[in-house]
């Protein structure tokens, strides 16, 4: 067993030695303590280990069930796959066949998706076999899917010694408050509520779990204000992982006075950038919002604010765990607690891992992040999003000749178009956006369109000279559109 898997999982025995009857995880309808969780635990390692399997899928909704299986593939060794609910069906396909899992543990609402995808259930597991070698590199203990910037998202191979570290640099980040509850907003899929959640069980903590019905929340970008707060209400949690639109929402709700903060002590926000308003909002109300910053090939975190070191504005301090300089022009690199290799690609060439942010550092060590080497863009919702993937499905159905997508920051993706005729109707450029969608997950949508009064062309600047969009000077001419609409969901008329 490797020294950080041991580690974590002596924790856990001595956590249900010494205090044994103290709650561990709380989801919808069931309550573990720590005894309990560790016999389970080890009951469910002994199951895995009686299929004799390399790798296990887990397709299950935020529960105790979805823990207690990612705990013990964890210390059995297995490679696990945790498949988001936000991803398409034509994505979770692609998850299963490229990991080759042949043991999958999934919700009944999954059944269909599975039998036709080659599975057969039996037990407590759906069952395939895959002929030919392993595409994993050695030692992968998590396979984490990107989000997808295309239809066919990356899988990022992880070691336990990585995911481990980052968790426990977690927990002593958020020590200096004492947070002796944490509730997990995220779904597990999303590796940085994955890696809280470990915090939270070496802290000794208790973990809620509630599910996404009892959250409110839907998909990668839907939630139930009302449902949430509720629900963060009743727990009374003293620790969040937030991404931004979710800070938007509990902010706005405590400035309204239909939500306390008081049990709060500590709210990581990331996954995507953090305006200086919000965070100074965030302030005044009392929310105690410390930013940070990571990246899915880097284990997550790599900077993160602290209760004794926050800035306002910076993603905060390198952890120990890592270390992060910045190339000549001023690109992120980050080494420590790096990827094994995407899954069927060789290993990095390097020990430093380019992140394709630039940045810069104050005299401190505090780092600022100043925008993204690449289009690609991050939602509000923490959600990567390739704009040409989104751009291509627009304009194949025929009634639109232009189309740009822009969603950085923002709680929905807009897109502004162009159409194939002059006298195409709005109603037919909805009925196109419509078929687009229906092809994309749902944090690549296009939820906000706008009809363009004139085309890009290379002559008013928004074209390069071979036709393609000069993405910058777009944006900078559209920004008000994109900031009105997300007025326009903020402060409903």
């Amino acid at each position: 067993m490797l020294p950080e898997v041991e580690r974590f999982k002596l924790t856990l025995r001595e956590h249900a030695q010494r205090k044994g009857y103290a709650v561990a995880l709380w989801g919808d309808n069931l309550r573990l303590d720590y005894a309990t969780l560790y016999s389970e635990v080890v009951y469910r390692q002994q199951r895995l280990r009686d299929e004799q399997i390399k790798v296990v899928a887990l397709a299950l909704d935020n529960g105790v069930e979805a823990m207690l299986w990612d705990l013990a593939a964890l210390f059995e060794g297995l490679s696990c796959v945790i498949l988001p609910g936000f991803f398409s069906p034509a994505q979770r396909l692609h998850c299963l066949e490229q990991s080759q899992a042949q043991r999958v543990i999934a919700e009944p609402g999954l059944a269909a998706e599975l039998q036709a995808a080659g599975y057969r259930y039996s037990g407590e597991f759906w069952h395939k076999d895959y002929a030919g070698p392993s595409r994993l590199p050695a030692g992968t203990a998590k396979l984490t899917f990107t989000s997808g910037t295309t239809g066919t998202p990356k899988g990022v191979c992880l070691s336990a010694d990585s995911l481990l570290r980052v968790a426990r640099e977690l927990e002593q980040a958020s020590r200096p408050v004492n947070a002796r509850h944490h509730l997990a907003l995220l779904p597990l899929a999303v590796l940085l509520e994955n890696l809280g959640c470990y915090a939270a069980l070496y802290a000794g903590a208790m973990l809620s779990l509630p599910g996404p019905k009892t959250l409110g929340i839907q998909g990668a970008s839907g939630a139930d204000p009302a449902r949430l707060l509720a629900c963060l209400t009743e727990r009374r949690a003293q620790s969040l992982i937030l991404v931004p639109q979710l800070l938007v929402m509990l902010v706005t709700a405590v400035e309204q006075k239909v939500f306390y903060p008081h049990a709060l002590r500590f709210a990581a926000v990331g996954g995507a950038r953090v305006s200086d308003d919000l965070l100074q909002r965030a302030q005044r109300v009392g929310v105690p919002v410390f930013e940070g910053y990571g990246l899915s090939e880097c284990a997550s975190v790599v900077c993160l604010n602290r209760p004794q070191a926050n800035r306002a504005g910076s993603v905060g301090q390198p952890l120990p765990h890592v270390q992060v300089r910045l190339a000549a022009d001023g690109e992120v690199m980050i080494k420590g607690s790096t990827l094994l290799g995407y899954l069927g690609e060789p290993p990095p060439a390097s020990d430093w891992w380019p992140s394709g942010d630039l940045g810069e550092f104050d005299a401190d060590g505090f780092l600022y992040l100043r925008g993204r080497k690449k289009h690609q863009f991050v939602t509000s919702f923490g959600r990567n999003v390739n704009p040409e993937w989104v751009e291509a499905e627009l304009t194949q159905g025929g009634s639109i000749a232009q189309a740009f997508v822009y969603g950085e920051a923002l709680p929905h993706n807009h897109a502004l178009l162009w159409p194939t005729r002059a006298d195409c109707s709005d109603q037919a450029l909805e009925l196109a956006v419509s078929k687009a969608n229906e092809a994309l997950p749902d944090y690549a949508r296009v939820h906000h369109w706008t009809r363009l009064a004139q085309p890009f062309t290379a002559a008013n600047g928004m074209l390069t000279a071979n036709g393609r969009p000069r993405r910058e000077a777009i944006v900078e001419r559209y920004r008000g559109l994109f900031t009105e609409s997300v007025l326009s969901e903020e402060y409903p008329s």
